[in-house]
């Protein structure tokens, strides 16, 4: 490192000289300002996507994509005003968002501290010594002499790094970047937490679904077992079709425990989501057949790129590591720095504030790395090989994005076939058996044939509530592509 400074503690017209002499100095160091351009250019990549003008799955008119856009309160589509109550609790008493918001405080300190360098250093200094002649501390102009000498003093001094090279600049615009970036993930994760949300209640509606059915086919079988056993009595059925009944029972008796133990365990699972203790969380639910369905769709994929947090979180990223890499570039460069100093120093008190006992000093240095042990230019390729793997971050999210937007818009079309087709299973399931429980009260169908209904019946009914649920998702998953609501 090499420098030199101007320093003067003097009175008078030699003031005049000293503060010309800096300013001398600092006009001659300005001259090398237009070489900053050139070595400071930075290297902001293009992406080079290819934005496709419309999704597979979608419309091709611009027009109908852009019919049914998700609302900012998306969840609301699905007319529960009990999931509307649990997600919008979610939202203000996660603690996921609530770190997340931490996250942006801690965030903005950074971005404050970097911005600091920017602004100039002023600290005030006071000092009162005693002392013999021969320690420089007291040597001063106007020392009363003797064997032990006083000095008092009080002053202001002042420095600032002249940001000629855009160092400072570039290490606020990189704190700044990374403050937006904590935005974007507070709504990544207040999205996830939404849609979780929106998950485990739908979960809960399907289970106790699941429930109800499981219950009604339990005495269903009940009722079966019952008409068997009439028939075992008068001798038109056999022991072996009574035990192939009661095993089929007992099957349906030991289905509920488990979905029991899932309903609870979906329940809790919201309780930790609204931030709340499981015991203080009542989740009434009801049927999942009672939820809407709504209709959305996808907009433009150009679009998507305004829409998704997690594609501007990673656009904030790669902002803020080109400015690093301006801000490794810089330190490479020489850095220039003003200091002055300003009071009084006197050896009484009483003259301490008095016009002769001011003093100042001004200062200006030159500092410009020589032999660092590649240091500077080892921190600029690291901050160049964190940019390159931000550039690829980013354009995998993109990519990534219009394929969860094809996926759901897929899932959406595959899983409302699904739901239409496994309804008229179960409707013709539920004909069969009917047919076939009358027969048996009658005498005139074979047991076997009872069973195979009976089973078909209940398979169907359950396939069914799980068809309706995973077409549900399928439109959560389309809101979360979709980067929730639209503004």
């Amino acid at each position: 490192m090499g420098g030199w400074g101007l320093i003067e503690v003097l009175r008078g017209t030699k003031a005049k000289r000293a503060v010309r002499s800096c300013l001398i100095m600092i006009y001659a160091l300005g001259l090398a300002l237009p070489l900053a351009g050139c070595l400071l250019d930075g290297e902001n990549p293009e992406p080079r996507l290819n934005i496709p003008q419309a999704y597979d799955g979608g419309p091709r008119d611009p027009v109908a994509a852009d019919a049914a856009l998700p609302r900012l309160d998306w969840w609301r589509g699905f007319r529960s005003p009990e999931l509307a109550a649990t997600i919008e609790e979610a939202r203000t008493a996660n603690f996921d968002i609530a770190a997340a918001v931490a996250r942006i405080v801690q965030a903005d300190a950074q971005s404050r501290m970097a911005g600091s360098a920017l602004l100039p250093g002023v600290n005030f200094n006071a000092m009162a010594a005693r002392c013999s002649p021969m320690q420089s501390a007291c040597n001063y102009s106007g020392s009363s002499g003797g064997p032990d000498q006083n000095m008092l003093s009080a002053s202001l001094t002042a420095s600032y790094e002249i940001d000629f090279w855009g160092k400072n600049r570039s290490a606020l615009r990189a704190a700044a970047g990374t403050a937006v970036a904590s935005r974007y993930n507070r709504e990544v994760v207040e999205l996830a937490t939404v849609v979780t949300a929106a998950t485990a209640y739908f979960q809960v509606l399907t289970t106790q679904d699941r429930l109800q059915v499981a219950r009604d086919n339990l005495k269903s079988a009940v009722r079966v077992l019952n008409l068997i056993q009439e028939r075992l009595n008068t001798g038109t059925a056999t022991v072996l079709d009574v035990a192939q009944q009661e095993s089929l029972v007992d099957t349906q008796r030991a289905a509920i425990p488990p979905l029991e133990q899932t309903l609870r365990q979906n329940r809790i699972a919201l309780a930790v989501l609204m931030g709340r203790t499981p015991e203080s969380v009542h989740i009434r639910g009801g049927s999942l057949r009672s939820i809407a369905v709504p209709r959305v769709t996808p907009g433009l994929p150009s679009e998507l790129l305004m829409q998704r947090p997690d594609i501007r979180e990673a656009e904030a990223a790669l902002a803020a590591a080109n400015a690093n890499i301006q801000n490794a570039r810089a330190q490479m460069l020489p850095s220039i720095t003003l200091t002055g100093a300003g009071g009084y120093q006197s050896a009484v008190l009483a003259t301490l504030l008095r016009p002769e006992s001011a003093v100042y000093s001004l200062a200006a240095g030159l500092a410009q790395p020589v032999f660092d042990g590649w240091r500077l230019q080892s921190n600029l390729d690291l901050q160049r090989a964190k940019q390159d793997e931000l550039l690829q971050n980013y354009r995998k999210t993109v990519i990534s994005a219009f394929g969860d937007v094809e996926n759901a818009l897929d899932d959406i079309r595959k899983t409302a076939e699904r739901l239409r087709l496994q309804n008229d299973v179960a409707v013709s399931s539920r004909l069969a058996f009917d047919i076939s429980a009358q027969r048996l009260s009658g005498g005139t169908v074979d047991l076997i044939t009872v069973l195979q209904t009976q089973q078909a019946l209940f398979q169907a009914q359950d396939m069914l509530v799980q068809a309706r649920l995973a077409h549900v998702q399928a439109i959560v998953s389309l809101y979360q592509a979709l980067g929730g609501g639209w503004q």
